[in-house]
């Protein structure tokens, strides 16, 4: 029996565990925690994805039928506040989401910072700087796709989830596996915020209707393959699992990472030969709407149907 197992600690706060899930022990408090629904979390990436293509289609139709003026300083700033525009989305709504079951509002942000900084700090720098990806990334196919995920793909997927296993990942508020989900999300947009206010201070600014959607693109693509990355996180904390779980976790949302940046270019510049040549921005935001909705959408079934199933077995 379980009660008479005193030895077994909870595998969150290190009380005495009285029930077993996944083949870790938790105390009655955290059992209750890590079976329930958490459905506030996943209407936030839902919310997300949402807002960002109506907040996307309302600033591309002023830019389109207003046509603002910009000087080039103020073109600057208008694009640095719109990069961090995605990231204020997705707390907004998750903080509105998760209300009756709330994560501290400090943690999420600092996970945020934290990602954020490790992209400036590591990422961008390790990219450019050292593996000068844009010397040689577009070469051809072959090299676009094993580039995409050996260089790019790896190293933002490992510092995304190093934003979290060294950070919150030992701390009791992570106390569910749909904690992993948050705070790699949480992650993935930090470090899409750099990615895209680096973008627009090195190009100057960027044009307000295509620069927004760039800006979309990249956050909805970077929250998903957190999320992939944050499922594996959250079953490494609560079930036993070995010792190539995590490795594989990271090399799938590299995978990812790294094979739709390589469709989003080909749906970019190919699917829109219809108008006249040019590429279609747009193609590119359906593709990152899409593959963010799969990929949040499968981890949130996973994470159901794991704790079921584990319920099942006791």
């Amino acid at each position: 029996m379980e009660e008479n197992m005193p030895e077994n600690t909870c595998c969150v706060c290190g009380e005495p565990g009285v029930h077993s899930l996944g083949g870790r022990w938790f105390c009655e408090r955290h059992h209750q925690t890590a079976t329930r629904e958490r459905r506030g979390a996943w209407r936030s990436n839902l919310g997300l994805i949402l807002a960002l293509v109506v907040f996307v289609g309302l600033v591309y139709a002023v830019d389109s039928f207003v046509q603002p003026a910009f000087t080039p300083s103020t073109l600057l700033l208008t694009g640095v506040l719109l990069a961090i525009v995605p990231a204020l989305i997705w707390l907004g709504v998750f903080y509105q989401q998760d209300r009756l079951e709330p994560e501290p509002k400090g943690f999420v942000l600092g996970v945020f910072l934290l990602g954020a900084l490790l992209a400036a700090a590591v990422g961008i720098p390790l990219v450019e700087n050292v593996f000068r990806v844009s010397d040689w990334l577009y070469a051809d196919t072959l090299t676009t796709i094993l580039g995409g995920i050996l260089v790019v793909g790896f190293a933002q997927e490992f510092l995304k989830y190093a934003a979290v296993r060294y950070s919150m990942y030992n701390s009791a508020e992570f106390d569910e596996s749909t904690d992993g989900v948050v705070y790699a999300t949480a992650a993935g947009l930090g470090y899409a915020t750099v990615l895209n206010v680096m973008f627009v201070v090195q190009n100057g600014g960027v044009d307000l209707g295509l620069g927004v959607i760039r800006m979309a693109v990249v956050a909805l693509a970077q929250a998903g393959f957190a999320g992939i990355t944050g499922y594996f996180l959250g079953r490494a904390k609560f079930e036993h699992e070995s010792i190539w779980w995590m490795p594989l976790g990271i090399t799938l949302a590299a995978v990812a990472n790294g094979l739709f940046n390589w469709v989003r270019g080909e749906v970019t510049r190919g699917g829109v030969s219809l108008s006249g040549g040019a590429a279609n921005p747009w193609s590119g935001l359906i593709l990152a709407a899409v593959v963010a909705f799969i990929c949040l959408g499968a981890v949130s079934w996973l994470i159901h149907r794991n704790v079921k199933s584990a319920l099942a077995a006791k």
